[in-house]
């Protein structure tokens, strides 16, 4: 049976995710065969497995932290917003449909519990040690009778917990021990112990807080982690591109990303940001677009009302013209199918909308379908004209995740060719190129995690603003293993590693 630690947090956005991480990486750096496992997760980032499963993204950076190929066993329950208090539910990496928060919470998410308990079992039998993430909090009275992935988890595993809180935010000490307070006496039990996350400054003047925390709840403060800036790391959800807006450097290169209301995988951008000529700013409501060298439609999780969302809010209009005047504009899953003349949803698979009109900067339509599309996929490119690069490159890698089928209306020029899809080899068009070279639309997610692709983008951005190329290319797998590793270091430093195993090793056959 595997050993287990479980983080819980005080709130949502405390650090669970990447303290989890952290752990992953510290345990397989000391020798262990270590997994992530989160029950349920809500996130609009999510990832497609090498066996065609959808999952949070998440639990992929913590599984690539520990070692391994992600798999579903590791957030068997994925629930992504899709509006107006619904969401879709993926059980084991298949969509199961829409359903209100009353819908799930009420009545289905208990039946999920039995996928989730076999998870566990299989996770004991192939690992040494699972690191198990919480979500929310433990204390959300009103969720509590129908919760799958705090203390019931805990106490199925079972697993030692320890409770992390923001400092950062305000209010740490209170967080902690009201948390505490609103805990039934067997869940507080197995509370083990307290982190203190995201803290600045001297820490010899947080000293008489820590000794109170100790005193008034009983536990140990097992760590205080500094606030980590510019991480490398990939984030679970919307909340964090805040941080990611602030911290955006400056940059040669101004690329826009829209941030569209359900805004997913926008970690698709991350290896864009990351590069040192590149500032990549995520436009909200109400901010300009400017006079950008790229923009950007993300993927969404309800792509007719975030049509509308462009066209009510002015951006559409600005983005046509801009594409007109000679912007090069990139669309990416629900942003390539809204690059299109339009978008039909006769089934109502994502809203009460029959159609929406697109943007009409390709020459096609997409119809959603209630079957969803979910594959890791291979590509190549030949002769790919996007801003006249002329590129030809074979094992291009990236993911499909979408609902809708793209027709077109007229002959294009497909932007890539799928060349193995889920393992099987064939030779399928995807997306399209636009004839001046200057509009392109792909299904394929993490196309510019492609490190030679992503830089000859780059390249001609830069020589259409009369600059250099920079040809070197950058290994983002290898900046996203430091990354790891940095983090680790961070925290194993920060934190009572030989306290944590103890909580761990008392804990295991209890």
């Amino acid at each position: 049976m595997a050993k287990a630690i479980m983080l819980q947090g005080t709130s949502s956005h405390v650090g669970k995710s990447i303290l989890t991480t952290a752990l992953c990486r510290i345990f397989k750096q000391d020798g262990m065969k270590v997994t992530p496992f989160k029950a349920q997760n809500m996130a609009l980032n999510s990832y497609v497995t090498k066996t065609g499963g959808e999952m949070g993204r998440a639990q992929v950076a913590q599984a690539e932290a520990a070692g391994l190929d992600p798999a579903v066993e590791m957030n068997p329950v994925l629930l992504k917003p899709t509006g107006n208090s619904c969401s879709q539910v993926i059980v084991m990496g298949k969509a199961v449909g829409n359903m209100s928060a009353k819908e799930y919470h009420a009545g289905y998410s208990l039946k999920a519990l039995g996928v989730v308990t076999e998870c566990i079992q299989k996770l004991h039998k192939d690992f040494d040690v699972i690191v198990i993430e919480g979500a929310g909090s433990p204390a959300e009275v009103n969720l509590k009778d129908n919760d799958i992935v705090n203390m019931r988890i805990a106490k199925l595993t079972p697993s030692p917990v320890l409770l992390i809180a923001d400092i950062d935010r305000g209010g740490a000490l209170a967080s902690v021990v009201g948390t505490l307070e609103l805990l039934e006496p067997a869940e507080r039990d197995l509370v083990k112990g307290i982190i203190i996350n995201k803290f600045r400054g001297d820490i010899s003047l947080l000293q008489p807080a820590l000794e109170f925390l100790e005193k008034k709840t009983g536990k140990p403060v097992v760590g205080v982690i500094p606030h980590l800036d510019r991480l490398g790391i990939d984030d679970e959800d919307s909340v964090s591109l805040e941080d990611k807006q602030h911290l955006a450097k400056a940059g040669e290169l101004d690329i826009v990303v829209l941030r569209l209301p359900k805004i997913s995988n926008f970690t698709d951008f991350d290896a864009l940001a990351n590069e040192s000529d590149v500032r990549v700013r995520y436009v909200r409501q109400g901010e300009a677009i400017g006079k950008p060298d790229l923009i950007i439609l993300p993927g969404s999780k309800n792509t007719t009302e975030d049509l509308l969302y462009l066209r009510q809010n002015g951006y559409e209009a600005e983005l046509i013209k801009l594409a007109k005047s000679g912007t090069p504009v990139v669309g990416i899953c629900g942003g390539y199918q809204m690059l299109g003349r339009e978008v039909q949803d006769p089934d109502h698979t994502e809203s009460d909308l029959d159609k929406v009109m697109g943007l009409g900067l390709i020459d096609s339509i997409t119809i959603f379908e209630a079957d969803k599309v979910t594959h890791q996929v291979k590509a190549m490119a030949n002769n790919h004209n996007f801003l006249s690069i002329n590129y030809s490159g074979e094992n291009l890698t990236g993911y499909e995740i979408h609902m809708g089928r793209t027709q077109f209306l007229s002959s294009v020029d497909p932007a890539f060719t799928i060349t193995t899809r889920s393992g099987q080899q064939m030779h399928m068009p995807d997306g399209a190129v636009s004839a001046d070279g200057l509009v392109m639309g792909t299904y394929m997610h993490g196309i510019f995690d492609n490190d030679v692709y992503r830089r000859k983008v780059l390249d001609a951005l830069r020589v259409r603003k009369g600059l250099a190329p920079l040809g070197a290319v950058s290994d983002t797998q290898a900046l996203k293993d430091a990354a790891y590793n940095r983090l680790a270091d961070v925290v194993r430093k920060s934190m009572d590693m030989d306290l944590v195993y103890r909580i761990m090793n008392e804990s295991v056959g209890k």
